[in-house]
């Protein structure tokens, strides 16, 4: 290939360079270089040549990408409060130190909205940062194939290796806390687990077994319980563990809200946390400091899952060589209020 034949877009057999869009706008390699960077000395007017040009050889989608003017897709479909809500402000000052524009989709509303397909035909967008994004892997690898720039946060289902991610150690953080129960002498858990099919859920549930095992004891089915994550939730499951005609003498809650409702189960049948009862949360988030007793809990370093995965988006809009596209940050366990001893007569 002859200098200046650099690929940047259209389809295959008939792929624009920068030697052809410099020829089809009249301006020379060095201006369209510039364009394609993002650098500002270049003047409107010739800005908007080059662009067209693109459009018309079909390297639109790639040249847009590599300007400082696209914004960033972040799609939370969910309501951002505590643990979303963190994640997404990690994010936009991130976005912010970059200067990059931030485009939001959010909220309950958002989730069946159908906008992962359009995103690279969008001229004002660059890439995407997709938080636990409810769409199926197979949407997000036909996004991929497109060559379209994204990161997924958190992801709810098993990636493929070309899929850029940032998560946090989910196994071993539940298998850290679950640890602590068991070195303070509980045998019978009951485990209060996110959705079944969701990746973290999966893990969670699988660092819990990990350390039962360490015990020496078999993880039993009739101690799970997988829901929704939040509170209410949690209430209700603990309120089916704590009702067994063999109660658990520590609930292992897989999100910090489940824990809060288990704690209200523990209170309407006169159980004291932790003498009678040890609970746990998962999270970290403001309300495990506020409870009476306090959560003990897992840290998720949600700020920055927020910050990496803006980072790692910079990177590839930059074309830089990433040799690392899944992430996956340490958790830490934060003992405090609610956690004790096995009760010597647990009933």
């Amino acid at each position: 290939m002859k200098q200046g034949d650099v690929t940047v877009g259209g389809t295959e057999g008939s792929r624009a360079t920068v030697r052809s869009i410099a020829a089809e706008a009249g301006v020379s390699i060095a201006t369209v270089s510039r364009v394609m960077s993002g650098q500002d000395n270049v003047a409107d007017a010739t800005r908007r040549r080059v662009r067209a040009a693109a459009d018309r050889l079909g390297a639109a989608p790639a040249l847009r990408r590599g300007t400082a003017e696209g914004a960033v897709y972040v799609r939370c479909p969910y309501v951002l409060t505590d643990y979303f809500g963190v994640i997404v402000s990690s994010i936009a000052e991130t976005l912010d130190l970059h200067g990059r524009r931030l485009v939001l989709s959010a909220g309950d509303a958002a989730r069946d909205l159908q906008v992962l397909g359009g995103l690279p035909d969008d001229p004002t967008i660059a890439g995407a940062l997709l938080i636990v994004p409810p769409e199926p892997a197979r949407e997000l690898e036909e996004l991929r194939a497109r060559d379209f720039p994204f990161v997924v946060v958190d992801p709810r289902t098993p990636l493929r290796s070309d899929i850029a991610s940032v998560s946090a150690a989910n196994l071993t953080g539940a298998r850290n806390v679950s640890a602590h129960l068991v070195e303070l002498g509980h045998r019978r858990i009951g485990v209060i687990g996110g959705p079944g099919y969701w990746l973290a859920g999966q893990s969670r549930v699988a660092g819990h077994n990990s350390a039962l095992a360490d015990a020496g004891v078999l993880p039993s089915s009739e101690l799970l319980r997988s829901i929704e994550p939040t509170a209410d939730w949690g209430y209700a499951a603990a309120c089916e563990l704590l009702d067994l005609p063999e109660r658990p003498t520590a609930l292992v809650a897989f999100n910090d809200k489940a824990a809060v409702g288990a704690l209200r189960a523990a209170y309407e049948r006169g159980l004291r946390v932790p003498e009678d009862l040890s609970i746990t949360g998962f999270d970290d988030i403001d309300l495990s400091r506020s409870t009476l007793p306090r959560l003990t809990t897992v840290r998720q370093p949600l700020e920055e899952m927020g910050r990496m995965a803006a980072s790692l988006l910079m990177r590839l809009l930059e074309r830089h060589t990433v040799d690392t596209l899944h992430v996956e940050l340490a958790t830490q366990l934060i003992v405090r209020d609610s956690t004790g001893p096995v009760p010597l007569s647990p009933h």
